[in-house]
């Protein structure tokens, strides 16, 4: 796309769209899945809570000292929005169970829900005005992921921290009744807080891209309101955001822009909920050995070997045949096919202390071999397959396949008890038993809510009821690369 100097900069074109919101213009299909998303990110944020990653950045002199109305979840403590965000932001990925975007190439809701509680309470925004903000913050981040990726993401960069980083200005912007003057300046000061490298995946700081993120992208907006200036041209400008972070060449403006919220992206098949706490490229596996699991009645006894053929692309960050650690664990497609033919599920606490030398688990592992599919084309157009087969103890061989899963949405929505089921075991690491239930049913009516306050009172908790930090182990890196070397969610 190429700008006309009357058409004004980018970040001026972009203002505009996101002033231009209306309510009107969403589906029920796009408040549906807002709100699905909305409610699923909250779970795993309680859930990430008591993380170390979590309780280090609270102990960290300075952080979550300012005065404020914004809840650290899972807790008394509140503070600025600021530092709520960059709390609750960081905890909603520290356990890497959070929803995610194909086309972002990472994950679409953890730079804005944290955030946008956080300035909701603050301000006294209503349910509706929150849900319209994370749609624009969505819509914004998605369609400059389509602009820049997958090179962005090939070069190195988070797109989740750093496109993130603009989707939180816009979702902050809009919650703040921002004109369009002061949007774009909010998005020019967001171009120069963007940051985050996938050389920290599989470490604390892949979650603390997260609370940076949001945090950076509710400074620009709060800077912006108060009148803080930035330069206008810092997309197109030769040392701008897309000839530094992309290079050039290397980026389509014109998807920015062409059929902007028609659909609304957060109605996209490519989003997806994550049902399992571990590498969503292992998640086409796991479906396929419950699925075993559940229509064969296998159980463990009966197996003699184990195949696993998931398509090339998810397996060569996956392939981990004996995982020493929890983190491990996590991208073991051996370890979590293993665990569901063995317990019909693939839970939390399955990627805690030692659950991954649970002997039982360990010869399950022994008779496992995994390798490429080979009628899975490494170029085909879908590459979220897998099969899984299992040969058993009488000789009978059984298998089932799926040829594209891309975690749960689209077609193959979780269902509301498998929802439940997640949100009330993530919930349960920060919040008393008797208030996840109706969290979960506020939530779940989220856009009738007259002030944000009425679901934050159930996310607080009084200093008896506070969780204990659990551990989690990280492999040593060393000369490693890190775990994911193309993009997985």
């Amino acid at each position: 796309m190429t700008l006309s100097s009357t058409a004004g900069t980018i970040v001026q074109l972009l203002a505009e769209k996101i002033c231009a919101f209306d309510a009107r213009s969403l589906t029920k299909r796009s408040i549906a899945q807002a709100r699905t998303c909305i409610l699923d990110t909250v779970g795993v944020t309680l859930a990430g809570i008591p993380e170390p990653c979590t309780q280090i950045l609270l102990k960290t002199p300075g952080i979550a000292a300012a005065p404020g109305s914004s809840l650290i979840f899972g807790s008394a403590r509140r503070t600025s929005a600021l530092d709520a965000t960059l709390i609750n932001g960081t905890a909603s990925h520290a356990l890497d169970f959070d929803d995610f975007s194909g086309a972002l190439g990472g994950h679409h809701s953890v730079p804005l829900v944290a955030m946008l509680f956080a300035l909701a309470e603050e301000r006294g925004s209503t349910g509706e005005a929150f849900i319209c903000a994370y749609v624009v913050g969505v819509e914004t981040e998605i369609r400059l992921a389509r602009a820049v990726n997958f090179h962005h993401y090939d070069k190195g960069w988070h797109p989740t921290a750093t496109l993130g980083t603009f989707g939180a200005a816009a979702a902050a912007a809009r919650l703040l009744d921002l004109d369009p003057s002061k949007t774009a300046m909010a998005l020019s000061i967001a171009a120069s807080l963007a940051s985050g490298i996938k050389a920290n995946f599989g470490t604390m700081t892949k979650p603390l891209h997260i609370g940076h993120s949001a945090r950076n992208g509710l400074l620009a907006a709060l800077l912006a309101e108060g009148g803080f200036e930035a330069a206008d041209d810092v997309f197109e400008h030769h040392q701008g955001f897309l000839n530094v972070f992309n290079g050039p060449g290397t980026f389509d403006i014109e998807k920015l822009f062409t059929n902007w919220g028609e659909p609304w992206e957060i109605e996209a098949t490519s989003i997806g909920l994550k049902q399992f706490p571990c590498c969503g490229s292992t998640h086409p596996a796991i479906m396929m050995a419950l699925q075993l699991r559940r229509e064969e009645t296998i159980n463990t006894e009966q197996i003699a070997r184990i195949e696993i053929l998931p398509h090339g692309r998810r397996l060569r960050h996956t392939d981990t045949p004996q995982p020493q650690t929890s983190l491990d664990a996590k991208f073991s497609v051996q370890y979590v096919v293993a665990r569901a033919l063995k317990d019909g599920a693939v839970r939390l606490k399955d990627f805690e202390g030692d659950a991954h030398f649970d002997p039982v688990i360990r010869r399950l592992l022994d008779l496992t071999e995994a390798k490429p599919h080979p009628d899975m084309a490494d170029d085909a157009e879908e590459q979220w397959g897998a099969e899984v087969i299992v040969t058993l103890t009488d000789g009978r061989r059984v298998s089932r396949r799926v040829d594209n899963l891309v975690g749960r949405g689209g077609d193959n929505p979780m269902t509301t008890d498998e929802l439940w089921e997640k949100f009330s075991d993530c919930a349960s690491r920060s919040l008393p038993r008797e208030q996840i239930a109706p969290l979960f049913e506020r939530l779940e009516t989220l856009e009738s809510v007259s002030s944000i306050a009425q679901v934050t009172r159930l996310l607080e908790v009084s200093v008896l009821h506070e969780a204990p930090a659990k551990k989690v182990v990280f492999a040593p890196r060393g000369e490693q690369e890190a775990p994911e070397t193309t993009w997985v969610p």
